[in-house]
């Protein structure tokens, strides 16, 4: 006797859901690419928020506070910011700054833009040319730069012997007051590489079409310069103008190395930094130079503002004349 088997009754398959809608899916995407975006972005963020935004909010607080680095800070309020004004070194100090920013940049973008209208034109040995002007601004203003040039200029050293060649009297530049800021100045023009490839940049992209037709109307160097170089170069130059500004501001390094650390000689490079740091760390006074350092930011973010502001009357755009 066969025994047949009844298969048991199929059990039907559960529907799988519906796809949600193009929107929702879209919103996912989105949410995904913003997440792996903060993901890459994490050790900036970190970094910004533990070395740049903390101690910006801590000297804040400070910038309120007498605080000598080794007692907890005590609130003084506005008592800081008080004293600064009374402080006849820090009236210099901001005196010795404002030389070197007005001299010492546009000296230093002249010098840089007229080495890339130099270097714009095609000739043989271009590139070699290019790479050893901006070879200076490579070192950046570096210790070793700053002692080298410090000793070119000491006493018997190479300048000194190079003007009593030319009848000047002998002495160095290093110990003379009156001489001290223009070998500063000239260290900072010496370094005009950075700008001058920026310059460089946007000489390139000059339309030649604008220097025929100039010529064919009778223009010269001068007339094509005044015309057509500013004019086309204006956005390049308000940028190399704010950037080495702030960077003018923030001058240390040589200063501190060719004065001797001491701001000398006659206080006649005792830079705003220097001061600062003559305050905060030889002196222990962290909370005045807490103040002293928001001052400075105050005050470049004002010379920011004026110059974003004053540049709709003298930068020009591409496809400004529509508007």
């Amino acid at each position: 006797m066969t025994i047949q088997t009844v298969p048991p009754p199929a059990v039907p398959e559960a529907a799988s859901p519906p796809p949600p809608p193009a929107p929702v899916r879209r919103r996912r995407r989105r949410w995904e690419d913003i997440r792996a975006g903060y993901v890459f972005l994490a050790p900036w963020l970190i970094g910004f928020l533990l070395l740049t935004a903390g101690p910006m909010v801590a000297s804040l607080y400070l910038a309120f506070t007498d605080y000598n680095l080794f007692t907890a800070p005590q609130w003084v309020g506005f008592d800081n910011f008080v004293r600064l004004w009374n402080d006849p070194d820090y009236l210099k100090a901001w005196q010795v700054t404002a030389v070197y920013v007005l001299v010492g940049t546009p000296l230093k973008l002249a010098s840089a833009l007229g080495v890339a209208l130099i270097l714009n034109a095609a000739f043989r040995g271009t590139g070699f040319y290019r790479s050893a002007f901006y070879l200076p601004s490579l070192v950046g203003a570096s210790v070793s730069i700053a002692v080298v040039w410090k000793a070119m200029f000491i006493d018997d050293g190479p300048v000194d012997t190079y003007q009593q060649f030319f009848g000047f009297p002998p002495g160095g530049w290093v110990g003379d007051p009156d001489k001290t800021m223009p070998m500063l100045i000239l260290l900072a023009v010496w370094q005009f590489g950075a700008p001058m490839v920026i310059f460089l940049a946007g000489l390139k992209q000059v339309p030649q079409e604008l220097y025929e037709a100039a010529a064919v109307d009778g223009a010269g160097p001068i007339r094509k310069f005044r015309a057509i170089t500013v004019p086309m170069l204006s956005p390049v130059i308000f940028f190399n103008l704010l950037l080495e500004t702030i960077n003018a501001f923030q001058v240390f390094g040589s200063a501190f190395i060719i004065s001797g650390g001491t701001g000398g000689p006659a206080r006649s490079t005792l830079f705003y930094t220097l001061y600062l740091y003559f305050r905060g760390f030889r002196d222990f006074q962290m909370g005045y130079a807490s103040a002293m350092a928001w001052v400075l930011v105050l005050v470049i973010a004002v010379i920011t503002v004026i110059f974003f502001r004053s540049s709709k009357f003298w930068v020009h755009y591409a496809g400004d004349e529509g508007r």
